[in-house]
């Protein structure tokens, strides 16, 4: 791997917050700029955990891709229809000022959050699955490797072993290789990149 920057997100050290509105609880993989409140931030990657129905936070000025990791969520965002969404579901793109009303079906939900403010970053989500390494060609920007299964990501200083949940953020343009430790590597791959008209 040949990174600028390179960063162990462990899953046992995200404490969780309450939402912005106080509705659930909400577990911050990282943000950006480094210590940004939810009013400040460029970008945000987190981990939210749905117990009970309720609307989503509202954050002005900001995009948001959204993916379910476990339980199936009833959603109805703005004045669109009502949808039910699975970890089988392509991720969710919607503006953090429309009004999104959320209800988990038989169970708690945990989902996946990428947010980019509008005019300065976009993001792009993606969900893989390799038996065999696999070669990642990261370009300039961030990006975040967050995995659903025990994988090892290999680098020049030795391989990295993570679990269920971690994530590795790489920053600059970057080469590693994805593996499973057993049976197949599921992932998230998180992209991140200044947006054209502030590049």
């Amino acid at each position: 791997m040949r990174s600028r920057t390179l960063r162990i997100l462990r899953a046992a050290e995200r404490p969780p917050t309450p939402w912005k509105n106080g509705g659930g609880l909400t577990r911050e993989v990282i943000v950006h700029p480094s210590g940004s409140d939810l009013t400040r931030f460029d970008w945000r990657v987190s981990l939210a955990e749905i117990r009970a129905p309720g609307p989503f936070s509202s954050f002005p000025g900001i995009d948001r891709r959204m993916a379910v990791l476990e339980g199936r969520l009833s959603l109805s965002i703005g004045k669109g229809a009502g949808m039910i969404a699975t970890p089988e579901t392509p991720p969710l793109t919607f503006p953090g000022e429309a009004a999104v009303f959320a209800e988990p079906c038989g169970g708690p939900v945990t989902d996946l959050n990428v947010m980019t403010r509008r005019g300065r970053f976009d993001s792009q989500l993606t969900f893989s699955t390799a038996r065999e390494p696999r070669e990642l060609n990261a370009h300039a920007g961030a990006t975040l490797i967050l995995a659903l299964s025990d994988l090892v990501v290999g680098c020049p200083t030795g391989p990295l072993s993570l679990s269920s949940l971690d994530a590795v953020l790489m920053e600059g343009e970057s080469h590693c290789a994805i593996a499973p430790r057993s049976g197949a590597a599921t992932f998230w791959l998180v992209e991140i990149h200044a947006s054209s008209s502030f590049a």
